[in-house]
């Protein structure tokens, strides 16, 4: 599948269906496979490696320094993986002492990505160049992506949109569309889209809709088509009658200097329905509070998103094998 991003020309205009620009690079195209090949990004990685016939490193499992070690020695030009891939490795101490100048990109997708690791990733690397992408398996992992400078001007965002040959609209409850910068769930459309499950008729009747896939994420569209997701429909807190969107407090928590990895969710409040939680794990030999938190986000956020059950770990928090973290088990491990 031929990558394709949406550009901004000099005059403003965006120009679609353009293939990617990449870098000027003296190094050959080399890709590292980091994540398991059961999990569609790793599928995306492998096949694109092989459809660019790039040169193609496989790591066993996940290990940072192991990555920096592997990406020096090889020369790799594109990271692809995880957002907390990425942000493993900018944040390892032994960072500097390896050679990362060969990257082109760095990123992925599978989650969102803090606006602080875009920023991070953007000054780490010395041509490599922060991106993300929105797939599903449903969608062959194909979907909005941002790269380069309007992922630096606007990280909040998984790119543009529409894109060569998916449609992507914001619906409603009543699966109506909305006006720009509205939420609602994100609905995709196009030849890429998986026929159905294997075996699950009910699964068919309620996820594709008239030749269109109800993604259960929910997002909005802003003016310029800039694609934001703001949580799993299912992971949206409902607090007192308030929707708090997880994604949108973590990224005000990773602005936190103290924060290396943070899991916002919902638990149940006997009087509000839900309350907002959140698990920290904090950088080694840091500690935080759970007032320098509260006093942190206050007037940067509205109060009402910010946490008022808080835990601190120094482990890193727990995540399935897709690097998504497993918020249910956090809840009964930490509250």
């Amino acid at each position: 599948m031929m990558a394709f991003s949406a550009r901004a020309s000099a005059n403003g205009k965006r120009t679609e269906g353009t293939p990617e620009e990449k870098p000027a690079s003296p190094f050959p195209n080399v890709g590292i496979l980091a994540v398991p090949l059961f999990h569609v990004t790793g599928m995306a990685v492998m096949l694109s490696n092989f459809a660019y016939q790039f040169k193609m490193v496989i790591m066993f499992k996940w290990d940072a320094e192991r990555a920096l070690q592997l990406i020096e020695k090889h020369h790799i030009t594109t990271f692809t993986g995880v957002p907390t891939q990425s942000w493993d490795l900018v944040q390892h101490p032994n960072f500097s002492k390896y050679d990362t100048s060969s990257l082109n990109v760095v990123g992925g997708g599978g989650a969102p990505a803090p606006a602080k690791l875009v920023e991070q990733v953007d000054g780490a690397f010395k041509s490599g160049k922060p991106n993300l992408s929105y797939g599903m398996t449903e969608t062959n992992a194909y979907g909005p992506g941002n790269v380069g400078i309007e992922y630096t001007s606007q990280p909040n965002s998984t790119g543009r949109t529409p894109l060569p040959g998916m449609e992507v609209e914001i619906r409603d409850e009543d699966a109506h569309p909305v006006p720009r910068n509205t939420s609602g769930e994100i609905w995709m459309k196009g030849p890429m889209l998986i026929r159905g499950y294997w075996n699950r008729p009910d699964a068919n009747k309620e996820t594709i809709v008239n030749g269109w896939l109800r993604t259960g994420d929910l997002g909005r569209i802003d003016d310029d088509g800039f694609l934001f997701i703001e949580d799993r429909a299912k992971d949206m807190i409902i607090r007192g009658g308030d929707n708090v969107y997880g994604a949108e407090v973590e990224t005000g928590i990773y602005e936190i200097p103290e924060v290396y990895e943070a899991a916002v969710f919902g638990i149940k409040h006997e009087r509000l329905g839900e309350e907002v939680a959140c698990v920290i794990m904090t950088k080694p030999g840091m500690t935080l509070t759970e007032e320098q938190v509260t006093t942190f986000l206050n007037g940067r956020m509205a109060k009402y998103k910010i946490p008022t059950r808080i835990a601190f770990t120094t482990d890193p928090l727990p995540r399935n094998p897709a690097g998504k973290f497993l918020k249910r088990s956090m809840e009964k491990l930490y509250f």
